[in-house]
């Protein structure tokens, strides 16, 4: 048996392969699935199935499946793509080189592979807020994302982390839903787009606390209150029901910087309307790139996936590789 794994994984490590998809969320499932569609042989690299949507607690707007948690969604995306005969590496890809007419992978295992053309889904990093306890309460009233979750908070009292746009534009939609938000800013004043900040400002249930971080996250089952940098209203704690993290995220760009990719000044990867990059041989899909106007959500992860897909079988096909 043991013999019989070992041929497997070399065979695994020394075949060359249609596509290399380095990244498990979404965007690189998907890939995977359109590829095996299209009959190309495909590797997909990542350590967490699912990415990052596996920190959601519900997903609520994808269709077809009205409430899954982030990661039941995520191990279903791996099961179907295991399905369609993928192959699932749990490594992480440190370094890629153009050799010849194919490119080589490297692992942080020291592991090999061979693939023709490459995917990169390498998603963002959520820029948290790095105080105690914020891993604990991921799901319990701490999020990431207002558009995935806010629906969980109608009537109810939350805080927005912020003064940016995605901060101004969670809190103008939340304050459709939940009883009353702050929005607590370490600045002076709100720096959106004008039109999001004149909009916020004039809710009546939104309150703005400026100069203030929050050093504490409190609770028992799940979140209630925050801790305050400084006083507010004569009280260093405000009760909250839940609270939204939306200081930015930052794309994952240790393999695009290697490999000489056009980036944008946020450091998000260039593509065209095929979701190829600057580097021939090369597309990039999901919340790493610019297009889907930078709405980072599921459904748009997975368009990109699916495009990246189709646009390497007709590159393929084309060329004849």
């Amino acid at each position: 048996m043991v013999e019989i794994i070992l041929v497997y994984l070399f065979m695994n490590e020394s075949r060359i392969y249609d596509i290399a998809i380095v990244g498990s969320g979404p965007a690189g499932y998907s890939a995977s699935i359109y590829a095996s569609r299209y009959k190309l042989s495909n590797i997909v690299f990542g350590k967490l199935a699912g990415g990052t949507i596996t920190e959601a607690h519900k997903v609520c707007n994808y269709p077809g499946i009205p409430d899954v948690s982030g990661l039941e969604l995520g191990m279903k995306f791996q099961d179907q793509t295991k399905e369609l005969g993928a192959s699932i590496s749990t490594e992480s890809v440190v370094d890629i080189k153009k050799e010849g007419n194919v490119f080589k992978i490297f692992t942080d295992l020291n592991k090999e592979y061979t693939a023709k053309t490459v995917i990169l889904a390498t998603g963002t990093d959520r820029n948290k807020l790095a105080i105690p306890r914020e891993d604990e309460y991921v799901g319990k009233g701490l999020s990431y994302c207002a558009t995935c979750d806010a629906m969980f908070y109608r009537g109810k009292t939350v805080g927005v982390v912020g003064g940016s746009n995605a901060a101004t534009m969670a809190a103008t939609m939340l304050s459709d839903i939940a009883e009353h938000v702050y929005i607590i800013y370490r600045g002076l004043e709100l720096r959106g787009e004008p039109a999001w900040v004149e909009q916020v400002l004039k809710k009546e249930n939104v309150t703005v606390v400026y100069q203030t971080l929050i050093t504490g996250l409190e609770g028992e089952q799940r979140l209630q209150r925050v801790k305050l940098s400084k006083e507010f209203n004569g009280n260093e704690y405000i009760d909250l029901d839940g609270l939204f993290v939306e200081i930015g995220s930052e794309p994952n760009i240790v393999l695009p910087v290697k490999l000489g990719l056009e980036l944008d000044k946020q450091n998000y990867i260039i593509v065209d309307q095929t979701q190829a990059t600057s580097f021939e041989g090369i597309w990039a899909a999901g919340d790493c790139t610019t297009n889907s106007n930078k709405f980072k959500q599921v459904i748009t992860a997975v368009a990109e996936g699916g495009v990246a897909a189709n646009s390497i079988y007709t590159y393929l096909k084309e060329n004849n590789i």
